[in-house]
């Protein structure tokens, strides 16, 4: 068995736990930004191409205690890093992070390791200097209250670039990040999902991901298809039993809308490339479906109303690099009161750094969970509709809700996702799932002729797009 280290955005441990026991790993402990686990020689490359909510992979090599710089040396001296590194690699410990440790010159730290994994090379190989003309081979090193781990990079570039974002815009969100928020929200694919702010449509697409049991990493490569230990058998073979577990029978009611034209060219463009990622896992075992993609639409949010009479807003608002100064970003928060109102059975989710967003959007989250991804710290704001609302925004709990990470219903269904049709030109977005429900919702609500709204129904069957 293998120990693996998942890392993740501070606060997200307990949803990648959850993921990680979903993929059938034994969880062994976590800490701020870290889930470790154990798992066979698969979850090496399984937990690459599967977990969407971790930003790396890694296999740890050593664990042992170091009281100074001598028993650092010793401890990384005695791996074995032929098994684990080719002749040509080339080393780069990149990160050192250390705790309540004697040892805590980062950089002091980082020559040693990189020297004790040199001179035991060279010893072994017989060779008086390393070549370096291979691949790059990452190492990280946590040294926690005088615990050292040693871990060896398997995933390469980080795990939110999926290989489907052309152009993110300014400052995007995360997918992983992305992913988290789904999870919080405890959305599951049959309620309906719009993302008012959708920007590159990072969101949306997340959760068409996540709605077709699509893997996340099947459009890209990983660190360890470059190691000596790496199976290509298996790898192929894994990548084949993750195809065959995509679902195209399923409905699925995605949205997103921006006011931005060139942002809607952009969500729309990096949907397409998500969709053919996941067209192609398809062809690779034979079979010629395909998944939906997302609705976008160029919309202000406040031309908006909900089509559904229940559903989950969920948006990152801009803000800092992306909007401009405080008094601007205050001034968009407080206008988007008007989702409260236009979805007003809708839940919904707000991630922002900005500290005043409840002053400003005037009301109170039933729950608000800090998340930090990089150097970012952000709230995310739930509100839950069907609750009332704080009274005071300082005793907004923090969320401690049960997930059940990524989860599947296995009930059969036969669904088709239809796609917008242009029924009326002064909004041009809306779509029925049929002549009845429309039937009964245009005698239930008579619209403002005041104030159009834009909705976002559907109407008519879109014919498969071909990858």
């Amino acid at each position: 068995m293998n120990i693996l280290v998942a890392l993740c955005a501070v606060g997200a441990e307990k949803i990648l736990g959850n993921e990680i026991k979903h993929l059938g790993y034994k969880l062994l402990s976590n800490a701020p930004g870290r889930v470790s686990f154990s798992g066979d020689d698969d979850s090496l490359f399984r937990a690459n191409l599967c977990l969407r909510t971790a930003d790396r992979v890694y296999l740890q090599l050593a664990q042992y205690s170091a009281l100074d710089f001598d028993s650092l040396y010793d401890g990384v001296y005695s791996i074995n890093w032929q098994d684990f590194l080719k002749k040509d690699s080339k080393v780069v410990v990149d990160k050192v992070r250390t705790y309540k440790s004697k040892l805590n010159s980062e950089h002091s730290i980082q020559g040693m390791v990189h020297k004790a994994i040199y001179t035991k090379l060279g010893d072994i190989w017989h060779m008086s200097t390393m070549p370096e003309t291979g691949e790059e081979s990452d190492i990280r090193i946590y040294i926690d209250e005088n615990q050292v781990l040693v871990l060896l990079d398997l995933s390469g570039l980080p795990l939110h670039k999926r290989g489907y974002r052309v152009d993110g815009g300014i400052a995007p969100l995360r997918e992983t990040t992305a992913a988290v928020l789904l999870q919080e929200m405890m959305w599951r694919r049959k309620t309906p999902l719009h993302d008012p702010f959708c920007g590159s449509g990072t969101i949306a697409i997340e959760a068409t991901l996540y709605a077709f049991n699509v893997a996340p990493g099947f459009g890209r490569r990983f660190a360890l298809e470059n190691l000596p230990f790496y199976n290509e058998d298996r790898a192929k073979a894994i990548r084949e039993e993750e195809a065959a577990k995509i679902r195209t029978d399923v409905e699925v009611r995605i949205t997103g809308s921006d006011i931005d034209g060139k942002a809607m060219a952009r969500a729309k463009q990096n949907a397409e490339y998500a969709c053919v990622m996941a067209g192609r896992a398809l062809k690779s075992i034979g079979l010629s479906a395909h998944i939906q993609r997302p609705d976008f639409i160029q919309s202000d949010f406040a031309d908006l109303s909900a089509p559904y009479e229940n559903g989950i807003l969920l948006c990152n608002p801009p803000y800092g690099e992306r909007l401009g100064d405080e008094e601007e970003a205050a001034n968009l928060y407080k206008k988007m009161s008007s989702l409260w109102t236009d979805f007003p059975d809708w839940n919904i989710g707000v991630i922002t750094s900005a500290p005043q967003f409840q002053e400003n959007f005037g009301h109170n989250a039933n729950h608000i969970k800090e998340l930090k991804a990089g150097n970012l710290d952000t709230n995310f704001y739930i509100y839950d509709r069907a609750l009332p609302e704080p009274k005071d925004s300082k005793k907004s709990d923090f969320i401690n809700k049960k997930s059940d990470g990524f989860s599947r219903s296995t009930e059969k269904s036969s669904y088709s996702f239809e796609r917008k049709n242009n029924r009326e030109k002064s909004n041009g977005f809306n779509r029925d799932r049929n002549n009845q429900i429309n039937q009964n919702r245009q005698n239930r609500n008579k619209p403002d002729k005041k104030s159009e709204k834009k909705s976002f129904e559907r109407n008519g069957k879109r014919e498969p797009e071909k990858f």
